[in-house]
């Protein structure tokens, strides 16, 4: 249904926008304006600004903008005719009359949308049927119980293609409308019109609305599924094909049920299937979404952004860990770049090879798929990775390289602005891992000392950061192979951290791994997580730090040579020893040349003599 500008604009002066939003939030008067916490996200402090005058609001918070009708199309999840129809009523205004084609295009959708509503009701009821008993038990015995089956609306369809045609048909819903949503096959034999999805649990699929508009079928196990054709094996999945109401590329699974998470701070994450969405449901991860067959396309990146109400919050994207799951991210970043937005951006996630969300969560439980979130890598972190892992980069000619497929890589980004970003964030990167500043080695310069070199002129990190890298990857290991920590016990009480933070989640770790027998990396992380530590454990384990230790990953102490893991642990340990001594010592020799105290440098020198007897 069309609508002018014109009566839009007339329906926007009549109403007050600081009233209709007060009627829904708590508003008060600054100045000229109306405050408030924004609705859109969680916040203590007031960022949600209103102005009558100009007829819009805005959220200096998460950037949330529009005008009346804008706002309670977004606050109440109202389609853009049903908000202005709702508006229209408060400004005491007719709604236009649509034309005669557009009444019965709306009436076939409303229509459509029924049919859809009772094949669902009818599917769901199907598994609690005595015929169906097997189907039941399967569900429970994949965790998937009577609350997970009605928040999802999870039901069956029966192998007899035939019992759901006929019930609709009663309903007096047609052939050609069963078709047209895409439940309903000709048969290539001249035999009866079919159902689509037979044998198979059915995943009902929800337009933003929560209105069932598609249908994703699975099979059962091969023990449960009658012995037709040996030669032939389903599909594990199948799909409705884009109807009037579906369209695959612009639509996800469970987007109603996440968008409402959204607003209640949940992070958004993209896993493969629809499994993976409902345990991450049942593990309390609500923002759970999927694309349904298809890898995530550009329509559906920007409904992920649209259901973002704190920019702090970027969706993380899950993939395999092994080598299809880095070519899928590869792939999902390169439809990234060129949507990049001020604020919009995502996170790439890997979770252990051959683990998926739903096995990774009933296996080690919210906790270990927290890690993986944890270890989530930005954007440009998953590009410098991509680009250097196992790459030679030790010539000029091989870093100019990087430095050339990098920049031209970040140069798709449509946002001027974002991409200047990129583009400084590139040689910014590339000067602190191969670049350092020139040192004075002796003499004296002609025209005085040395100037200090910019931040960035350095090319390989300070030896503090060197530190902190370190750091990080020996806490890693532990954090990640908790078996390590019986072979190295007494280097690891010994290592200390100047960052308080992590010298208490050091301290931590020792406590709970001295007091449990287990040597768990779940249960480690699931109590470090509630000890308080979630930023710790985020700047620690992610792909930045393990890109410089293999060791550091989880499962190392299993798949290396266990001698090797703890070489590699102790050799580190050692060496970050060594750089901690030799950096006191040359913050001591200053301090004694500053105070002319012989006696400490005397002391000093026998310590560098003994050291060069070694």
């Amino acid at each position: 249904m069309s609508i002018s500008s014109r009566f839009l604009d007339e329906l926007r002066n009549r109403l007050t926008l600081s009233e209709m939003i007060g009627r829904r939030i708590s508003v008060q008067r600054a100045g000229r304006e109306f405050k408030a916490c924004c609705p859109f996200h969680n916040e203590k402090t007031p960022s949600f600004t209103i102005n009558d005058d100009k007829q819009f609001y805005h959220c200096f918070g998460c950037g949330a903008h529009g005008d009346v009708i804008g706002f309670v199309m977004a606050h109440d999840n109202l389609s853009f005719i049903d908000a202005v129809e709702m508006l229209c009523a408060e400004a005491g205004m007719q709604m236009p009359k649509p034309d005669p084609l557009s009444v019965e295009k709306a009436e076939k959708t409303k229509t459509l949308h029924d049919l859809m509503d009772e094949a669902t009701r009818w599917m769901q009821d199907q598994v609690i049927q005595p015929q169906n008993t097997d189907v039941f038990e399967y569900l429970e015995g994949r965790g998937i119980d009577e609350t997970i089956r009605a928040n999802f609306r999870i039901g069956f369809a029966p192998v007899d293609g035939q019992i759901l045609r006929k019930y609709l048909s009663a309903k007096g819903f047609s052939d050609a409308q069963m078709r047209e949503v895409g439940l309903l096959k000709d048969s290539s034999r001249g035999a009866e019109p079919y159902i689509f999805f037979r044998d198979r649990v059915m995943f009902p699929v929800c337009d933003r609305r929560g209105r069932v508009v598609a249908f994703g079928g699975r099979i059962l196990p091969e023990s449960m599924r009658p012995q037709t054709n040996k030669n032939f094996t389903p599909p594990k999945y199948i799909n409705t094909a884009d109807t009037a109401l579906f369209d695959k590329g612009r639509m996800l699974y469970a987007e109603s049920m996440a968008r409402q998470a959204a607003r209640e701070g949940h992070t958004l994450i993209v896993t493969e299937g629809y499994m993976d969405v409902i345990a991450c449901n049942k593990y309390g991860f609500k923002g759970a979404v999927a694309p349904m067959g298809t890898a995530l396309t550009e329509d559906q990146i920007l409904v992920l952004w649209s259901m973002m109400v704190d920019e702090n919050k970027i969706p993380i994207l899950c993939f395999d860990g092994d080598n299809a799951g880095r070519k899928a991210a590869s792939r999902a970043c390169e439809r990234l770049l060129p949507l990049l937005q001020p604020g919009k951006s995502a996170r790439f996630a890997f979770l252990p090879e051959g683990e998926d969300p739903d096995s990774l969560l009933r296996a080690s439980g919210a906790g270990g798929f927290k890690t993986v979130l944890s270890a989530s890598l930005s954007l440009f972190d998953f590009l410098w990775v991509s680009h250097t892992a196992g790459r030679d980069l030790e010539t000029p000619e091989a870093r100019a390289g990087l430095t050339k497929a990098l920049q031209k890589q970040v140069s798709v980004i449509g946002d001027a602005n974002v991409q200047r970003h990129y583009r400084e964030l590139v040689r910014a990167r590339i000067s602190e891992k191969f670049f350092q500043p020139y040192q004075n080695k002796g003499g004296l310069r002609s025209q005085g000392s040395a100037p200090k070199p910019k931040s960035s002129m350095r090319l390989r990190p300070p030896l503090q950061k060197k530190n902190v890298l370190s750091q990080r990857i020996l806490l890693a290991s532990m954090i990640n192979n908790p078996a390590l920590y019986h072979k190295v016990e007494e280097e690891f009480g010994q290592f200390i951290i100047n960052d308080p933070a992590m010298e208490r989640l050091r301290q931590e770790i020792i406590v709970f791994l001295g007091n449990d027998d287990t040597l768990d990396t779940a249960s480690l992380s699931t109590h470090l997580n509630s000890c308080g530590f979630e930023q710790e454990m985020h700047d620690i384990l992610n792909e930045s730090v393990y890109v410089h230790a293999a060791f550091a990953r989880i499962g190392a102490f299993e798949t290396m040579e266990q001698g090797g893991a703890v070489k590699n642990w102790l050799d580190l340990y050692h060496a970050l020893q060594g750089r901690e001594t030799r950096g006191e010592v040359r913050a001591e020799w200053k301090t004694a040349f500053e105070t002319s105290n012989e006696e400490q440098e005397d002391r000093l020198r026998d310590w560098v003599r003994i050291k060069n007897a070694e």
